[in-house]
């Protein structure tokens, strides 16, 4: 559970922000966002699906961010605040929360306007922004640049001409390559690594001869990339994420990839070089990626899957092999089911007809 705001906030408010109609004491003033199982009188929690009614009418929260479908779950004196998308306006309360925690957190360190450990290494020729705060053992090389109000942590290591727009936060152990760009208010989680070089080798009669990876890394806008990622520099061209999109742990982008604008990829998925993935596209955890082929904008890749083709279809898709639509691939997976009951049933057919040999 996060610690309490600072200064609690009211009902009506919190209906303000996230632009809801308040149903019941808009007084009530709120200390936390918090579950339906773990709040008290002082949080407010949020409610989108009939699933979790029985944990909704036993919490105790002050208040719940509810659609007006699901507003006669509750309980009679509870505060309520209707919109048409509670998960949505969950997020961006969190958002709203976790600003006003991190404010008071830098008012309680009284944090300079640009605060750099003295234990950082940053060349001569980096420009840092207005309000930059950079942490222990941090390198940042010749001609980089650092947007303003920009939150650099422990140990990240940030190439020669590399660049960091405004309000972006790197946090501890990050490493950009020289040459790489990040949009403004990125936020790029632990252990990251962007701008190795990609995976490229010609084989030749002694072995494998290194191509040299010349291109960069472009991200976007609003872009957050989990801990633990690669995204590797372009051989020839850039390898460019678009803007606003959410890309989670563990997650492999090879050489010269580009994704489009608002897409978000689950954990553990491997794109392979040069493919093209296009806008909005959402895919899930363990998805396989085979290079060269382009995903449509729009598309739904259900994890697990292995794309060894271009999707050129919004849709849902699932399946190792052959990916499918999602209703294809339920019907070819109940199918896989039977396999043994359908193979005696042909053998047992194939007696009859006098057939001595297992059918092909």
């Amino acid at each position: 559970m996060h610690p309490p705001l600072p200064v609690p906030v009211s009902v009506n408010t919190i209906a303000e922000l996230i632009g809801g109609e308040v149903r019941g004491e808009g007084a009530c003033l709120i200390t936390r966002l918090a579950s339906l199982e773990s709040a008290d009188a002082r949080s407010i929690v949020f409610l989108s699906g009939r699933r979790h009614a029985r944990a909704a009418a036993a919490s105790q929260a002050a208040a719940v961010i509810v659609s007006p479908e699901l507003e006669s779950l509750l309980s009679a004196g509870v505060a309520r605040i209707l919109v048409a998308d509670p998960y949505l306006a969950y997020a961006r309360l969190s958002q709203w929360m976790a600003s006003q925690l991190a404010n008071a957190a830098a008012a309680s360190h009284s944090m300079a306007a640009q605060a750099i450990d003295p234990s950082a290494h940053i060349a001569d020729s980096a420009l840092i922004g207005e309000g930059v705060q950079i942490g222990p053992g941090v390198t940042i090389g010749a001609g980089a640049s650092i947007g303003a109000h920009c939150r650099i942590g422990a140990g990240c290591a940030i190439g020669a001409n590399a660049s960091v727009g405004e309000r972006s936060v790197l946090h501890p152990g990050v490493t950009l390559y020289d040459g790489v760009r990040i949009g403004q208010r990125a936020l790029i989680h632990a252990s990251t690594v962007i701008g190795a070089d990609g995976f490229g080798f010609a084989p030749s009669p002694g072995g494998w001869i290194k191509i040299a990876q010349l291109g960069s890394v472009l991200i976007g806008d609003d872009v957050e990339i989990g801990a633990n990622c690669a995204v590797d520099r372009g051989a020839l061209d850039d390898t460019i994420i678009g803007n606003g999109c959410k890309i989670d742990n563990l997650v492999q982008i090879g050489h010269n990839v580009r994704i489009g604008e608002h897409t978000a990829i689950a954990g553990c998925v491997g794109i392979a070089g040069s493919a093209v993935i296009g806008q909005r596209c959402m895919i899930g955890g363990g998805v396989g990626v085979a290079g060269h082929i382009d995903i449509c904008d729009g598309a739904i890749i259900g994890g697990m899957s292995l794309v060894e083709r271009s999707v050129t279809e919004p849709g849902f898709y699932t399946g190792a092999w052959p990916l499918q639509t999602h209703t294809q691939w339920e019907r070819t997976a109940a199918t896989l089911k039977q396999l043994p009951q359908l193979r005696q049933r042909l053998r047992a057919l194939a007696s009859k007809v006098g057939l001595t040999k297992d059918p092909e």
